[in-house]
Formats: structure tokens, sequence, C-alpha cells
């Protein structure tokens, strides 16, 4: 089985090394020189340019929708008709939509495939993936694509998957600020947060933020997720732009956002650090 993929960061690099692993023959490219020779160290092929890429199946994992429009543009006038392009970055909705007509039109399918599960997740095979585009087309990735992921979800057409991967890290980012929030409370009443972190994920009152995120990053001090506030924040605006698009007003997760948008915490820190900053009282 031949697989490319495109953008070798911490998600992409993960995708690539584990579907070496599992007996697929992989060709990365990315643009920076020390993860080529990383993906190189994990067994996969370095590209000497976009076209050494084209594969029946080629795996984007970059960081915004302008890049992802670069590489179409120089990617599919290489690949076979009936190709498919698993996209796993995550963009605007309408965007996805734009990119499957463009792909169509050399012939190639292309699906959003935005995962949930983190560099971890990536590297162990174990992510989530939210698809949209056509059914028969995921049908023809899937055995690629279960070398990637151990949840593959059908979301709906083109476009789908990003709007599952937004309304998840919207949910995401709420949660986190929220749970700083709460757990700040009870801690100036006088409960610690590990007693309350015990009582809540025993109840009904549980959520990711506090039963991982918390947990293993936050209150350990660990902060290293693979995941920076900057790629959150991206996200959350985007899910915001959506909302303004389809005529879906947002309070209470508006106000989590803008939080988010106002917290001191560095784009290039790990993304716990901001519900860490709003934990100890420090949200600006």
């Amino acid at each position: 089985m031949r697989i490319g993929v495109v953008g070798l960061g911490q998600m992409g690099l993960g995708m690539a090394g584990r579907a070496v692993a599992a007996g697929a023959s992989v060709t990365g490219s990315d643009l920076d020189p020390a993860r080529l020779t990383a993906a190189m160290a994990l067994g996969v092929a370095p590209a000497a340019s976009l076209a050494a890429v084209a594969a029946p199946v080629v795996v984007l994992s970059l960081p915004e929708g302008r890049a992802v429009a670069a590489v179409l543009a120089a990617l599919l006038p290489m690949m076979q008709a009936g190709a498919i392009i698993a996209d796993t970055s995550t963009l605007d909705p309408i965007a996805a939509r734009g990119f499957a007509a463009s792909c169509a039109a050399h012939g190639v399918a292309y699906l959003d495939a935005p995962v949930s599960g983190g560099p971890a997740g990536a590297a162990a095979g174990s992510l989530t993936m939210m698809l949209g585009g056509e059914a028969a087309a995921l049908e023809r990735a899937r055995p690629a694509l279960a070398l990637l992921a151990s949840r593959i979800i059908h979301v709906g057409e083109s476009g789908a998957g990003q709007v599952a991967k937004l309304v998840n890290n919207l949910l995401v980012a709420t949660h986190l600020a929220v749970a700083g929030e709460a757990l700040r409370l009870g801690e100036r009443a006088g409960v610690s947060a590990a007693a309350l972190l015990a009582v809540i994920n025993a109840a009904s009152g549980r959520s990711a933020a506090t039963e991982v995120n918390f947990p293993r990053w936050i209150l350990s001090g660990g902060f290293d997720s693979g995941f920076t506030a900057g790629l959150m924040r991206k996200d959350a605006r985007l899910a915001l732009g959506l909302a303004e698009a389809v005529g879906a007003p947002l309070e209470a997760c508006a106000a989590a956002v803008a939080l988010w948008e106002r917290s001191a915490v560095a784009d290039a820190a790990d993304f716990n650090r901001v519900a860490a900053a709003i934990y100890m009282g420090s949200p600006k």
C-alpha cells in the first residue's frame, strides 16, 4: 500500500510513522528539512518534490486553508484519476467544499478528514477521524485510513467532517475554560482541585477537561499535549465564523472563546496553559 503525506508536523509525522509501522510504503513532504529528517528516521521516504508524494491515497496535515490550497494547486496535476486526498487539516467547511470541487475537476476525490486524539493518538493509530465526502471514496480509502485511526466516522457530504471538528473543538475550549473557573471556585471555598476532580469525574459534571486535561497536563504541570494555544484559538475562531455564517448565535461558547482570546498565554504554548491560567485566576 502506497500513501503520501504532506505536512510532517507532530500530527503528520505521527500518522506517517504509524503507517510505516503498519507496513505501508510512505512518502512524505514538508518545508522544514528537520521534519523530513525526523520522518526518515521512522522509515518515511523523503519527497524531492510534491510530484513524488502522489499516491493512491495522499494525506494532508497542514496548519490552515491557504497551505492546503497551495499544496493542491501543485499536487493535483500529478495525481491519477481515482486517487483520494484525505485532508486531516482543520479548516473552514466552506473552504473544504471548494477543495472538493477543485479535486473533482481533476478526477480526484477529496475527503475532509480532521482528527481528534493528538500526537500520541497519531503515533498509536488510535485517532478518531471525522469525514466529509463521498461514501464510495471513503470505502476506497478505508484500508489506508484504518492504519491511522481506530474510529472512522462518516459524518456526511463535503464539509461535514470540518463542521464536526469545529463543534468538537469549540466544546473543548469551552469545557476547559469553565472547568478552570469551577475548580478555582472550589479551591477558594476550601476544597482542593484533586478532591473536587474525584467527585466531578464520578458524577455528572465530568468532561474530557476534568477526566484528562486537568489531571494529565494541568495539575501535573506536564503541558506537553502537543497541541498549541494558537491552534485552539484558530479553531475557535473558525467555529465562531461558522456560527455567524449559518445564523447560530453562540453566547456561552463565545464567552469562553473570549477568555482564550484575552489570555496572555502565547500561541506557541501548550493549549492547556490557558485553562491553567483561568484556574489560577489570571485569565488575562
